[in-house]
Parts: C-alpha cells; structure tokens; sequence
C-alpha cells in the first residue's frame, strides 16, 4: 500500500466518522444543556479531516482545496465562537450554524464521491454538471438550510 493509499483511508475512515458524529452533535444543539462530548468528538474529528485533506498532493486550486479552505475558516470560527466569546450571545447562534455548515460541507464532499465512485450514480452524472448531481447538492444544501434555522431558532441562549 503507498502512503497515498494509506492517506485516503485514513482521510475516508476519518470523514465517515465525522459524518456520523456530526448527527449526534447537531441532535445536542436542540436541547437545553449541549452534549459537550458529541460536539467535542465531532469537531475533533471534523478538525483531523479537514487537516488531513491539506496533505494530499497539490494540483491547484480545486473543489477539494477550497471546499477544505472553507472547512477551515468555517472550524476556526467555529472554535473562536465556542473558546473566545465563551458562546454568549450570537456567538452561540454563529457557533451552532458553524458546526450545522462543518456537517454540510462533509455531506456536500459525500455526495460528490458518491457520484465519482460509484457506477450507478457516476452513470447519471459522470462530469458532476449533470442535473442529478445539482438536484442532490441543492437537497443537501435546503436540508441543512433548514437544520440551521431552526437550530438558530430554538437553540437555548446560554
């Protein structure tokens, strides 16, 4: 196995884990006392993706670059809204939506490399400019429009 092999099991088997993590923690985000510990296993391991993705070769800027540019910034204000403004006020609302959009961008990732690698769905949009593949990321994208308003809505103000 090369090392680049090795890299995209363990880049894969870390961005599956933080898919399912990510359930449990947005799932936390809806009651009065946050589930510390889903959310913490969630950014860690949404963190360690994120930072695993970077070392992969550099072929420009593409997708898989910016959308992990975007995982970033997004993890870091994420972090900002939760350590340094201790999640008082819009912080918490920004800190949600960050963890909310850090589930979306994994899902986003999901549903490209689904429809590369497998045969069924790479038939029905194999250059991603098909309409399937637009339908599935605009579904993506409303379903967790709407997961970020209501955690907006309902999450409780510390």
């Amino acid at each position: 196995m090369s090392n680049l092999e090795l890299l995209t099991d363990i880049h894969t088997g870390l961005s599956f884990l933080a898919l399912a993590l990510g359930i449990p923690a947005i799932a936390s985000l809806f009651k009065r006392a946050l589930s510390r510990n889903w959310i913490a296993l969630f950014l860690m391991s949404a963190w360690a993706t994120t930072i695993t993705g970077f070392f992969f070769p550099f072929i420009g800027f593409t997708p898989a670059f910016i959308t992990g540019i975007v995982s970033a910034i997004v993890l870091i204000g994420t972090s900002v809204a939760q350590h340094g403004f201790h999640m008082k006020g819009r912080a918490r609302d920004f800190y949600a939506c960050g963890i909310v959009m850090s589930e979306y961008l994994l899902v986003f990732v999901a549903i490209a490399q689904t429809f590369l690698k497998i045969e069924f769905f790479n038939n029905l949009a194999p250059t991603l400019s098909e309409p399937p593949f637009a339908i599935a990321q605009v579904v993506g994208i409303a379903v967790f429009g709407i997961i970020g308003w209501n955690v907006i809505k309902t999450t409780p103000t510390a």
